[in-house]
């Protein structure tokens, strides 16, 4: 091949090569970004823990060591560290949970190893005794843990002698009231703000995963329909995760004299934020149910569709005014106008007759109405309306739309 012709193909084949390895760049840049944006999110939720345990470790063995006369403070610290560590859940519970575990693995570890010595296998049976006593006692992961964990403490780290059980646990104890004391009334968390955080793991990946189910409906693309439905059952852990920060945060109110002043405000935060992850839970099933209907190649109107997209923007708007404190309007006006749209889905066009028949839903279309009218009303009250109103503004639309 002439050098022109050398020339002309490497030209050719050269921008082809750049693509290439632009995608491949560019995929790479993707996925670092997405890394460093949940390591971020991460550190924004979880950073004040950090500062919580240290604190409260440090004012633990100080307390212990200066004011017990204990030398070597061991339990406190570990207990304060357990106390802090239960922020996305209820602290008072997992408080007594822990120290009762102290107490079982102190009682075990103190009764059997100056009998039996030091040893793995005295170790080990002494944490299956502490472990099975707390199941016996019906006691919870925190029970179980503390309980386990303290009789390896007393068979590893101290001599078998009699007769130290007051001592240790009093240890435990302080430590446990310690770590109360950082995480509810020196360092505070916000509780507000953990919220928004919890929930932005929540909402965001929701709404993308209805807009994707919607796209699917559009073609009637079953495999991408089911892809937006394990988007939904994948948040099961983030859900729980927003859960068990709502407790936190309700606890911290109530018990936090630096958090008093936000109750009232809080609580109807709250039950916004409770609604908005029940909502969250009847787009599952509104995704089983018109996954079914595509599978049973039953009729879906283009107004379905159209519905999801709209509830979904209306959700994210949603949040961004409660975030903002701003009175959502326009997300309540979005809810509703896709309520409408499902109503005319539903009940076809009264005006012309013939398009009635292709508006019909089947059997699993009709139960995805019901849950889409679900759906409408937690958000609705989570927009701040009476749950009467709500319900009652959603049946209005739903009519409107049968009578388009």
């Amino acid at each position: 091949m002439p050098a022109s012709e050398d020339s002309a193909a490497d030209l050719d084949s050269a921008p082809h090569g750049r693509s290439r390895v632009d995608r491949v760049f560019g995929s790479l840049r993707e996925g670092s970004w997405e890394a460093w944006r949940v390591r971020s999110w991460r550190f924004r939720l979880y950073g004040l823990l950090a500062v919580q345990a240290a604190i409260a470790a440090g004012l633990a063995w100080f307390v212990v060591y200066q004011f017990l006369g204990n030398p070597s403070p061991v339990f406190a610290p570990t207990t304060a560290v357990g106390i802090t560590a239960a922020a996305m859940g209820s602290r008072l519970r997992r408080t007594i949970e822990l120290l009762v575990g102290v107490v079982l693995g102190l009682a075990v570890g103190d009764l059997l190893m100056p009998l039996f010595g030091i040893g793995p296998w005295q170790t080990g049976g002494v944490v299956l005794l502490a472990i099975i006593v707390a199941i016996l006692l019906k006691g919870g992961g925190s029970l179980l843990t503390q309980a386990g964990g303290t009789a390896v403490l007393i068979a590893t780290l101290e001599p078998p002698v009699r007769d130290l059980s007051i001592p240790r646990f009093v240890d435990a104890a302080v430590g446990g009231l310690i770590g109360l004391a950082v995480s509810l009334l020196l360092v505070p968390i916000n509780p507000r703000r953990t919220l928004h955080r919890l929930a932005e793991p929540v909402v965001g990946p929701a709404v993308a995963a209805m807009h994707h189910l919607a796209a699917a409906l559009r073609v009637r693309d079953l495999g991408q329909a089911e892809q937006g439905l394990r988007e939904l059952r994948n948040l099961g852990p983030q859900i729980i995760a927003l859960r068990d920060g709502l407790q936190a945060a309700q606890e911290v109110v109530r018990l936090a004299p630096l958090r008093w002043h936000e109750r009232d405000s809080f609580a109807l935060h709250a039950e916004s934020i409770r609604h908005l992850e029940r909502s969250v839970h009847s787009c599952r099933s509104l995704a089983r149910r018109l996954t079914t209907a595509l599978k049973d190649d039953e009729p879906l109107p283009e107004e379905v569709p159209d519905a999801i997209d709209l509830l979904a923007d209306g959700a994210q708007d949603l949040r961004a005014a409660i975030i903002a404190r701003e009175e959502p309007r326009e997300p309540r006006e979005r809810i509703l106008e896709a309520v409408e749209l499902v109503g005319r889905a539903q009940g076809g066009s009264g005006r012309d007759p013939t398009r009635l028949h292709s508006h019909r839903l089947g059997y699993s279309g009709m139960i995805a109405v019901g849950e889409f009218r679900t759906i409408a009303h937690d958000l609705l009250i989570a927009s701040g309306l009476d749950p009467e109103k709500g319900a009652a503004l959603v049946r209005r639309a739903i009519s409107q739309g049968q009578h388009i």
